[in-house]
């Protein structure tokens, strides 16, 4: 029979014959046959099938020797034996080498005709040892393929216990000697589903041996993290990733990440070959396991390897985005090296050449998936060129090509960028003692404590805090210049932008500190406040001076002290320029700090006896506002000299001047001042404060005025008027009032109630003045926060309240009695609060609280809106527009105010280097809480009221950006350059604790709420959790 059918498949007779003869052959297999006709056949059909010409014969050999070994099983069991399968996998047959393919596919069947003979189980062992030599040689993808076939169908092939370990680790390494040349689809194809064969027998044998998963992807790593420069792992290891249980993630990278033995270069590479993995087709979570070894090297502070990565493969990654097999998991992955790269833009700028061509590919190509791929990757490129602004040369052709899809808002893009840096990363990965303090969860960067440097923190954070003026600083163009302002520019820039958790303004505070502030001790946050504003201006006025002594010629640059000035910032792209001083409405020649925080104040006295009248027309920059006698008594005994005066024109230098005014004018509250009774009273609140300071005083006595018409000393009356509103309006409550028995400076610990909005008397100067009367007394505020007018100190006769009642104009926003000057009630919205703890003035801590405000907000809330809007309509009908007051609010819209979510979220208490969330409540009742802690320095800002234009238009005036501005080159370059050295200090920090931690044990102190205790709280760690590496345990002031 064997000579017959091997004369037959080597004959010419046509394939029709031939194949009707061997059905015949085929049919005789059920007859009884010699054991050698069977043996004969097995020999001839295993020749055909290892040897055969063509694929006819090795078809015809397959047919025969299936139908021969079923019916006659006993014989080839004889035939195939253990020796016989271990001469062809060590020798091969004959002219075959033993690493072909067929070898593999011939054994494969013969075993499937063998499986319940009781002698396969020899064969099993044989191949369980040659199997795991052959992976050792490094088989080729077929041959490997077709062993992973044959070993899924036959798992008692697979090696067994220390054996099965090591085979799979073998078989890791086979992988990652794959590589394929092709450039064919179809053999791409082939080459994708022979590796696919082989990581799916990897992932059924840790499904059954779970003991060989972990020792395979240590060698994985091993394999990855090579610095052999002449091996080039196979990216077909990417197969295997989607075989990995995701909830082992944590654990691994965890051990990969904190191991000492695994050096900066090896996990440099390795991180690399992973991103390379995302190249490869079909394979799932490659993207969550490479931004999983991300961030668990941003936890523990691995900055160096994060940033030459990133730099070296974000473009491979953004070239992954035109292939849509692959293009999910690219983008996830260039989503958090884009938005964790924060210290710089250089990481963005590799890719920005090639945003447009995507975007319009990704436009155009019709495919169903691409228009939400497109909304998202657009989604991160707004991300992106909101923080690096100030670029417009490169971003320009990408606003164009975007501008019709929807743009996220500014609180997302700000939520993504918070929650993204490499500083904000979770430290979950991270054991105990190598986890390092980020940014908190408010975004915001804190100010180290230098030693007793917080009053100069919550001024700075406050100023900070003050949008518009913020927002002018950082836009004036002080390149080159070594100014006061030029150190305040970079200190906000550090504030906006600083991955640091809390900056030290060593610089500034060397700059700014006033030469009688002695280093280390405490001081007055407001004194600083005033030195500070005063140096600012009187440096600008100065550069000013120089600027106009200098021959007229053509300049096109805007001058540095001209900067201060208006911003006009584009909406898209965040494009800014400078205006000129000569384009500012009337050349207006004042500085920064005089368009920002001056006012304008006229002190008139009015001889009773003459009626003549004597004014004075002064600048200030903030308002001190002196207790009422009534309210310093219950806190402290009588003192016999004056409490501090309660009119201080707080001006500085800014005008010239200084800060005492003239003798005789600023005296002492009247003695024929009633007190008001302490029974029963309501807390003060600012508006009374601001009354009783603009309130008039008549002069007698002691304090009795000399008229120079009478030629004698007289009594008279002096009045304040308010004839200029600044943009940001400073209020400094004195409560320090000095004991002349004890010669100390107490502390008023009364309680003032804080309104969110309210509303300044601002008097025109621009009308005649035509006489002075006596209806110029500030009316009672109809107020919730007290029933009776503490500022009220000269009361009207009842003719004259009638008189007045005529004359009033009501919802027209002005009065004008009798020729006074008409007075407009301008609104006024809190923006921040500086506060201090503490008994004394030579003890305690200074924090503030603030949120960002600029001068369209108080339209913004809608109890806001609702007040200012009913006020500039018939609010006047209500109460006196002479009266400083509180907004009326409904309590409905007042209570959405307070307590609405958004507001939640505005308030921010900065306390030295810790910034966290609060309330608006938690402001207003802090005093409650801790009966230290209280109000010393409240910073308005003045608002734009519906349907009004104050003071010819603000927004004409140039003094409110829509915008933050771009940073110019030279604060980028700073700010990229401490953010490196900051990582590179995260990292050798991290290192060093790494070392010590074997040794050392520590605890954590979680950061708790600010209404559990104190936020000024007096005690070693006082101050927020600063110091700046001081020890703060024998301090007063922190």
């Amino acid at each position: 029979m064997d000579k017959i059918l091997e004369g037959l498949v080597s004959s010419n007779h046509p394939v029709p014959v031939k194949k009707a003869i061997v059905k015949k052959v085929v049919e005789a297999a059920e007859k009884e046959v010699t054991e050698e006709q069977c043996q004969a056949l097995f020999i001839l059909t295993t020749r055909l099938i290892l040897l055969g010409e063509d694929a006819f014969q090795k078809q015809v050999g397959s047919q025969v020797l299936e139908a021969y070994a079923r019916f006659h099983r006993p014989e080839f069991e004889r035939f195939f034996t253990k020796d016989f399968v271990l001469v062809l996998l060590q020798q091969g047959y004959g002219e075959l080498d033993h690493k072909e393919p067929a070898i593999i596919d011939y054994i494969h069947c013969c075993l499937r005709l063998l499986i319940s003979c009781p002698s396969v189980l020899d064969i099993f062992s044989v191949i369980q040892v040659e199997v795991l030599r052959m992976v050792c040689e490094r088989p080729e993808p077929t041959l490997c393929a077709r062993l992973s076939t044959m070993l899924s169908d036959f798992v008692q092939c697979i090696p067994r216990d220390k054996s099965g370990v090591l085979f799979c680790q073998q078989l890791v390494r086979t992988i990652s000697y794959f590589h394929c040349f092709a450039s064919h689809e179809r053999e791409l194809r082939e080459y994708v589903g022979q590796v696919t064969k082989v990581s799916t027998l990897l992932q059924n044998i840790w499904k059954a041996e779970p003991a060989t998963l972990l020792p395979s992807l240590q060698e994985v790593f091993a394999i990855i993290s090579s610095t052999d420069p002449s091996f080039d792992p196979s990216i077909a290891l990417a197969s295997l990733v989607q075989h990995i249980p995701i909830q082992m993630i944590t654990v691994l990278i965890k051990s990969l990440t904190t191991d000492q033995n695994v050096k900066d270069a090896s996990m440099t590479k390795a991180l690399c070959r992973m991103i390379d993995w995302l190249s490869w087709p079909l394979a799932q979570h490659v993207d969550t396991w490479v931004i999983a070894l991300l961030k668990g090297l941003a936890a523990v502070q691995k900055f160096t390897i994060l940033i030459d990565v990133t730099l070296l493969k974000i473009e491979l990654v953004f070239s992954r985005l035109w292939y849509p097999i692959v293009r999910q998991g690219a983008l996830a992955v260039l989503s958090h090296m884009l938005l964790s790269f924060q210290h710089s833009p250089e990481a963005f700028h590799l890719v920005v050449p090639h945003v447009v061509h995507l975007v319009q590919s990704l436009g155009t190509d019709g495919l169903p998936t691409s228009k939400t791929f497109l909304l998202q990757f657009t989604e991160l490129i707004h991300c992106m060129m909101y923080q690096y602004s100030g670029f417009p040369d490169l971003y320009d052709h990408i606003i164009e090509a975007i501008k019709d899809l929807p743009k996220p808002s500014e609180e997302k893009i700000k939520l993504v960028l918070n929650q993204s840096a490499w500083t904000s990363q979770s430290n979950s990965f991270a054991c105990g003692l190598l986890r390092q303090a980020g940014k908190s969860e408010t975004g915001k960067t804190g100010l180290v404590n230098l030693g007793n440097t917080c009053y100069m923190n919550s001024i700075i954070q406050t100023l900070f805090m003050a949008t518009d003026f913020r927002r002018h600083v950082l836009s004036l163009n002080l390149n080159g210049s070594n100014t006061l302002m030029k150190k305040l520019q970079l200190l906000f820039a550090f504030l906006a932008h600083t991955q640091r958790a809390a900056f030290a303004p060593r610089n500034f505070l060397e700059g700014s500190r006033p030469p009688w502030f002695n280093i280390g001790s405490q001081q007055d946050c407001s004194e600083y406040l005033r030195f500070l504003l005063d140096r600012l201006h009187e440096e600008e006025k100065t550069l000013q001076i120089l600027e106009s002594a200098k021959p007229d010629v053509a300049v096109t640059d805007v001058p540095a002290s001209k900067a201060p000035t208006s911003q006009a910032s584009a909406e898209g792209d965040g494009e800014s320029q400078l205006i000129p001083a000569e384009d500012k409405p009337g050349n207006d020649t004042r500085t920064l700090i005089e368009r920002m925080f001056g006012g304008r104040l006229i002190t008139g006295i009015c001889c009773m006896q003459c009626n003549s009248i004597s004014e004075k027309e002064e600048p200030f920059t903030d308002l001190s506002l002196a207790f009422c006698p009534s309210a310093t008594s219950q806190n402290g005994p009588p003192t016999e000299g004056p409490s501090e005066e309660p009119k201080i024109l707080c001006q500085g230098s800014v005008n010239g001047g200084s800060e005492i005014s003239e003798p005789g004018l600023v005296q002492s509250p009247p003695s024929n001042v009633p007190y008001v009774p302490v029974s029963n009273e309501p807390p003060l609140s600012v508006p009374d404060l601001v009354n009783y300071y603009l309130a008039p005083e008549i002069l007698d006595e002691d304090n009795a005025y000399f008229c120079e018409k009478c030629s004698s000393l007289q009594r008279a009356e002096r009045t304040l008027k308010v004839v200029a509103a600044p943009e940001y309006l400073i209020l400094t409550l004195l409560r320090f009032s000095y004991d002349a028995k004890c010669h100390v400076r107490r502390k008023i610990l009364d309680n003032v109630t804080i309104p969110p909005l309210m509303r300044l008397p601002v008097h025109d100067a621009s009308s005649p003045v035509k006489s002075l009367s006596s209806t110029s007394s500030p009316l009672q505020v109809d107020s919730p926060e007290g029933s009776e007018n503490l500022a009220k100190k000269l009361k009207p006769s009842q003719k004259d309240e009638e008189e007045e009642e005529k004359e009033r104009v009501d919802g027209a926003g002005q009065i004008n009695r009798g020729g006074e000057m008409p007075v407009q009630s301008v609104p006024y919205v809190l923006s921040s609060v500086v506060m201090h703890s503490g008994i004394s003035s030579e003890s305690g801590h200074y924090y503030s609280c603030g949120r960002n405000v600029n001068g369209t907000d108080g339209t913004q809330h809608p109890a806001t809106y609702f007040s200012l809007k009913e006020d500039s309509r018939n609010g006047q009908a209500e109460c006196s527009l002479s009266n400083c007051s509180a907004l009326s609010i409904p309590p409905e819209q007042g209570t959405a105010l307070v307590n609405s979510s958004q507001e939640a979220k505005d308030w921010l208490l900065f306390n030295d280097s810790r910034v966290t969330f609060t309330s608006f409540q938690s402001v207003q009742n802090i005093t409650n809480r801790f009966p230290k802690d209280t109000a010393y320095v409240l910073m308005y800002r003045k608002q734009a009221v519906p349907g009004q234009n104050l003071n010819g238009g603000l927004a004409a005036n140039g003094m409110r950006l829509s915008a933050e501005p771009p940073l110019q080159k030279e604060l980028l370059d700073a700010i990229i350059k401490d953010n490196k050295l900051y990582l590179q200090e995260q990292e050798l920090n991290a290192r060093t604790q790494a070392l010590q931690a074997p040794s050392s044990s520590c605890s954590f102190r979680p950061n708790g709420s600010d209404d559990n205790n104190p936020p000024g709280s007096c005690g070693p760690s006082g101050g927020g959790g600063g110091g700046g590496g001081f020890n703060t345990i024998s301090r007063l002031v922190f």
